[in-house]
């Protein structure tokens, strides 16, 4: 089953394991607050392909809760579940690929005055601690439920790591400024 998903799908499933059933449109909102700071958040078009994809394997169930199709609550089947633990257990993870907007920009900086170059970069610092401060109340609703053994554990792990993440693309940056400011 794992080389028939693609790893949204299970990124999906694994939004639908802490007890709640869910709309498509509140599984998005559940993927905008926490896949987009270490993973790509699925636009709302690909969500709904994606739950029907789980629903045809018999991954997810939809229970009708209103007139249209978009309005149905989606839980992870107990397939579903066994079928995500064997993708964490069995399947490799691949590689991260650095898709970095501000490093393409930079690669090619030779082309713009270095100003330009150095002002992109404060404002990616700028970026950066605005998206911090958005994961550090991400981090700060998990406390009380993060216990070893609680369901919030491993989120609070990933949330600590996104926060060094963040930081370390900090110290970074400001020491590429420091690199610029010496020509």
């Amino acid at each position: 089953m794992s080389q028939e998903l693609p790893t949204t799908s299970y990124a999906l499933l694994g939004l639908l394991t802490f007890g709640d059933d869910l709309t498509g449109y509140e599984l998005k909102q559940r993927a905008d607050r926490t896949l987009r700071f270490y993973w790509v958040s699925p636009a709302m078009s690909q969500v709904y392909t994606e739950l029907e994809r789980l629903t045809e394997h018999g991954l997810v169930k939809a229970r009708a809760a209103g007139p249209n199709r978009r309005s149905s609550k989606y839980s992870i089947t107990a397939k579903g579940r066994r079928t995500l633990t064997a993708w964490l257990e069995d399947a490799p993870p691949e590689f991260p690929v650095l898709k970095h907007p501000v490093a393409l920009r930079l690669l090619i900086g030779h082309l713009v005055d270095p100003e330009h170059s150095k002002a992109l970069l404060r404002e990616h610092l700028d970026a950066l601690a605005a998206r911090r401060a958005e994961l550090e109340r991400v981090r700060e609703s998990l406390h009380g439920r993060d216990a070893p053994g609680e369901s919030f554990r491993y989120p609070s792990l990933v949330a600590d790591w996104g926060l060094e993440y963040l930081d370390g693309e900090r110290t970074i940056i400001e020491k590429l400024l420091l690199r610029l400011d010496e020509e």
